[in-house]
């Protein structure tokens, strides 16, 4: 396993999940909330791919990210729609949209939740400690 380059990707991962999370604490805007979900699912995903040196897919869908990754972690069909739900963030929350509403906080709630499962699992599945990020 190449443990430094996955601990680079769970390192930024923990840097938008952290982020997310505080955000979410003090009641900030719920579209950039969303945006730091988006980037630490993703980044945890990958490290995956970074752990066995594969090639780092150029995609934010974490829907095909998943077709990469489903031999180290498995997701319900509820879980896989939240993922769809979390890769519009990156496009629809990244981007200026007349007119469209910010996602609810109680969505927000929901995903921030999940991505947090997500990052724990990963570090689980990869036998990385979160004392040993930076």
């Amino acid at each position: 396993m190449n443990k430094t380059a996955t601990k680079e990707w769970l390192t930024k991962a923990w840097h938008n999940l952290s982020t997310a999370r505080l955000l979410y604490e003090v009641n900030h805007y719920t579209d950039i909330i969303a945006v730091e979900i988006h980037y630490a699912v993703e980044k945890s995903l990958k490290s995956f791919l970074a752990s066995t040196n594969q090639k780092i897919p150029k995609t934010h869908n974490l829907l095909e990210l998943y077709t990469y990754i489903d031999d180290f972690i498995k997701f319900e069909n509820d879980e896989l729609l939240l993922l769809k739900d979390i890769s519009a963030y990156h496009i629809e929350e990244s981007y200026p949209a007349f007119n469209r509403p910010l996602p609810s906080k109680e969505e927000i709630k929901e995903v921030l939740e999940f991505s947090e499962r997500i990052f724990e699992d990963v570090c689980n599945i990869l036998d990385i400690r979160k004392d040993e990020l930076v």
